[in-house]
């Protein structure tokens, strides 16, 4: 089976649910936003949740696919910058846990990144986001041999931030024969970057996945139209079309999905689940409808589900379920 290496922004999620929304206030966080923090709020908002129940999981873009992956049972590796300490153990330990082979990079001078995400009684989650030791990775800090050891590479947007890394992620992968597979991860990031995003389709990407907004920003087109246009760049395309299913062109041939109908608890994690089984899918040659069908069926378990891991049970029952292999 092909290997798989993911790339990107190395986070735990820290998830906590709040007796009451007091917090807010006393760290100035929207409720119901994203807010980018420091270190010193980092800290200090992690004094002040210290006794409550929090549950934690190794969290990222592209560690979520790359856990998917793995846990469907692909060979898999990940490469991201942690901490000399507890959260970086921690993420290590969990990447291991899953049968992931981690190629990390590790630094006494900053904090592992964390993704603290609060939730409140009424089910809404605001989080509070501290980029840590993940922001400071650097075009010198990767390792051309680890390369030598894949078939494909899975690269989140959110590192499109980075010009410099991402080109040299790119350009170490092609030499190295992997195809190369981006997530475009934010519509945002997409229009500041438009011309940027474009050389690397032209030039590196082989496998691309957007959700309708983000091809809109790139094309300017909606759904098929989007679709049409981001497969003159890459070989195989993924629009992700929300309530209304997904579309693919997987090297010619194109796909259709609807949704389930299943009703949505938390939508986060749901794109890195569904790039999980699309890729593997696509690793193990699977046909464009069966490869959106085993996508779907695990993007739909993850919104039934809080938080954007999927429980062991959960990982064997999509297992067993024939038609999808």
């Amino acid at each position: 089976m092909k290997r798989v290496l993911g790339v990107g922004n190395a986070l735990v999620d820290v998830i906590v649910n709040l007796p009451d929304e007091a917090l807010f206030q006393e760290f100035s966080l929207p409720k119901g936003g994203m807010e980018m923090i420091d270190v010193e709020r980092k800290r200090k908002l992690h004094a002040a949740i210290s006794s409550m129940k929090q549950k934690l999981a190794s969290g990222g873009s592209t560690s979520n696919t790359i856990h998917g992956l793995a846990r469907l049972g692909a060979p898999t590796g990940y490469i991201g910058k942690v901490g000399n300490d507890e959260m970086g153990d921690f993420f290590e330990a969990d990447m291991k846990k899953s049968g992931i082979h981690p190629h990390l990079i590790h630094t006494s001078e900053t904090d592992t990144g964390i993704a603290t995400t609060l939730m409140t009684q009424d089910a809404e989650r605001t989080f509070a986001t501290y980029l840590g030791a993940a922001a400071s990775m650097s075009p010198e800090e990767i390792d051309n041999e680890i390369f030598k050891n894949y078939d494909c590479i899975h690269v989140e947007g959110y590192l499109i931030f980075n010009h410099d890394l991402i080109l040299e992620i790119c350009k170490k992968a092609k030499a190295n024969g992997l195809k190369i597979s981006m997530d475009m991860a934010s519509f945002n990031l997409v229009k500041d970057h438009h011309d940027f995003v474009e050389m690397l389709l032209k030039e590196y990407v082989d496998i691309l996945f957007a959700n309708e907004e983000e091809a809109a920003a790139f094309t300017g087109k909606s759904g098929e139209e989007s679709l049409d246009i981001l497969s003159q760049y890459c070989e195989t395309c993924v629009v992700k079309l929300g309530k209304h299913g997904s579309v693919a062109n997987i090297n010619g041939q194109k796909a259709r999905i609807g949704t389930s109908g299943v009703k949505a608890l938390d939508t986060n994690g749901a794109g890195d689940a569904y790039a999980s089984g699309f890729l593997y899918g696509l690793i193990n040659q699977y046909t464009p409808e069966k490869t959106l069908r085993l996508a779907s069926r695990i993007a739909d378990e993850i919104i039934v589900t809080a938080g954007a891991k999927l429980s062991d049970e959960q990982w064997a029952k999509i297992r067993n379920e024939k038609e999808l292999f």
